[in-house]
């Protein structure tokens, strides 16, 4: 059953503005005041059930142009791995721009922080008087596509299938940035000067790089992100039709690990016995890594137990099987429930190496090898502590006396939420009656580094991670996909949730943010 929105969560506004959409072939276009948002001119009603029906129309309203937008940036090819032409990243970062300001936001700006040049766009409503303020993140750079064999349709044209939209970045992370827009979009003609809350909006163009600039950014930008809710749209929802909050995130630790045994390739017949290949050498090192069961075995790693799901919504391993898509017959790894193997314990996968392809191999011994490792750590590890252990289990097990040579890579902190805020209290019931489900409170098994960041640089910040996939949106891998009806619902979510804030108090964190004219 639907928990429906409090009572008393926002205040009736006064009358509305005009405002500008941008259509999908980006052309900007104003929408017409009286019909803005689908809920006519004039004033909203008082907080209750017509209040929420005007709202739910109104964010219906947007649906077709929020739809044709996430295409349009959809075929924007912005991958942000520094072997790609990073033109792309600038040009969805405009696109994005774009977007914010036809939506109504006053200030809109492309930022880069730090010695990177990697765009990010910020742009904000200031927050009425005595009205708290609410950061929405989202990111705009997407993952390589990978081999276009794999795809059923090309990763960039966005291709509707059974009521999902296929694309790299179709759901991680550009549905996250419609969302944003289309709240705005539905929320901002409706509110008068006075009401509502103040928004600003922080679009990332390097997290699937690692947000190697966030630091730079928070320092740089410190007061202009300040906020009393984050919201951070980036992460999944428990099951189709079923939404959820994000409450743990792993922390993530890489390294590339190489192996050499010879100073040159030599005949694989006429040397090989004694000496133990570079390749078969690098196996058996990667082998040591986990136990006879599968759990992880690198000494010094913190694991964790994680909290019971609410009756019915247990993960069983049939539906994680299916999910995830385990092949009939392989046994899964590790000892404990399932939950705590995929959200609070530590996890260690080989995710690239270099050797000799098939195709090209020659009958030598392999002198070199070498592998990228990444290591899931769970809440409560320091990544610094986890890079040492991997390090030194490494090289305490090189076979036959190998050379190991360990390079530090990427590392990033894990996060656990306070979930007792009323912003949460907020979030819940918005989220509930958008979806027409009761939101569940889950654990992620990726890595978002940035949300410790922001939970120690603005402390008395409710972090509300949301987010729009599902376990068949295959984000990172090809056929990525967003089911349609769930982006529409999470759209209302956030103008539930925006409304509703207005109701709960500022927080001695949200720092004023200076004013200035908008750029580009």
């Amino acid at each position: 059953m639907a928990r429906a929105a409090p009572a008393g969560l926002a205040r009736a506004p006064g009358a509305p503005g005009g405002s500008v959409r941008t259509v999908s072939d980006g052309t900007p276009a104003t929408s017409d005041p009286t019909t803005a948002g689908g809920a006519g001119a004039g004033t909203l009603p008082p907080p209750g059930p017509e209040r929420t029906a005007a709202l739910r129309a109104a964010s219906a309203a947007q649906r077709e142009a929020t739809r044709a937008d996430l295409e349009r940036l959809v075929r924007i090819p912005s991958v942000s791995a520094a072997a790609f032409d990073q033109a792309h990243v600038a040009a969805s970062a405009e696109a994005v721009a774009g977007l914010l300001r036809d939506a109504g936001l006053p200030e809109v700006r492309v930022v880069t922080a730090g010695a990177g040049d990697a765009p990010a766009v910020i742009a904000r409503r200031p927050a009425p008087a005595g009205r708290p303020t609410a950061l929405l993140y989202a990111h705009h750079d997407v993952q390589p596509p990978g081999r276009e064999s794999d795809w059923s349709s090309p990763a960039f044209e966005p291709t509707e299938r059974d009521g999902r939209l296929f694309g790299r970045g179709a759901a991680d992370d550009k549905a996250g940035v419609m969302v944003h827009v289309s709240a705005l979009r539905t929320v901002l003609p409706l509110w008068g000067p006075e009401d509502g809350v103040g928004v600003t909006v922080f679009v990332e163009g390097e997290e699937e790089v690692g947000s190697p600039t966030f630091a730079a950014f928070l320092a740089e930008f410190r007061a202009d992100l300040a906020a009393d809710a984050i919201v951070v749209a980036d992460s999944a929802n428990w099951r189709t039709g079923v939404p959820a909050i994000t409450t743990t995130l792993r922390g993530l630790v890489d390294c590339d690990v190489r192996v050499d045994v010879l100073s040159h390739a030599v005949h694989s017949g006429v040397n090989g016995g004694p000496v133990v290949d570079a390749l078969t050498s690098l196996c058996r090192l990667v082998a040591t890594l986990h136990d006879e069961n599968g759990d992880v075995a690198v000494r010094g790693l913190h694991t964790g137990v994680a909290a019971d799901l609410p009756e019915g919504t247990e993960l069983t391993e049939a539906q994680f099987r299916a999910d995830a898509g385990v092949l009939p017959g392989v046994r899964l790894a590790g000892t404990g429930p399932l939950t705590s193997r995929l959200w609070t314990r530590p996890a260690l996968s080989v995710i690239g190496l270099d050797a000799t392809d098939v195709d090209h191999a020659s009958n030598t011994l392999v002198p070199s090898a070498r592998a990228k490792l990444s290591l899931r750590i769970a809440p409560g590890q320091d990544p610094a502590a986890a890079a040492t252990a991997l390090r030194r289990h490494l090289e305490a097990h090189a076979p036959f006396g190998a050379r190991v040579t360990v390079t530090a890579g990427e590392s990033g902190q894990a996060f656990a939420a306070d979930t007792s805020s009323p912003a949460h209290d907020v979030a819940r019931a918005a989220f509930a009656e958008a979806f027409g489900a009761e939101v569940v409170e889950i654990g992620m098994g990726g890595s978002i580094p940035f949300v410790a960041d922001l939970a120690a640089v603005y402390p008395g910040a409710a972090i509300l991670v949301t987010g729009v996939e599902d376990p068949d949106s295959r984000a990172h891998g090809a056929d990525e996909s967003l089911e349609l009806a769930d982006f529409a619902s999470a759209c209302l979510g956030e103008v539930l949730l925006l409304d509703g804030l207005a109701a709960t108090a500022p927080t001695t964190t949200a720092a004023p943010v200076p004013s200035g004219p908008a750029a580009s």
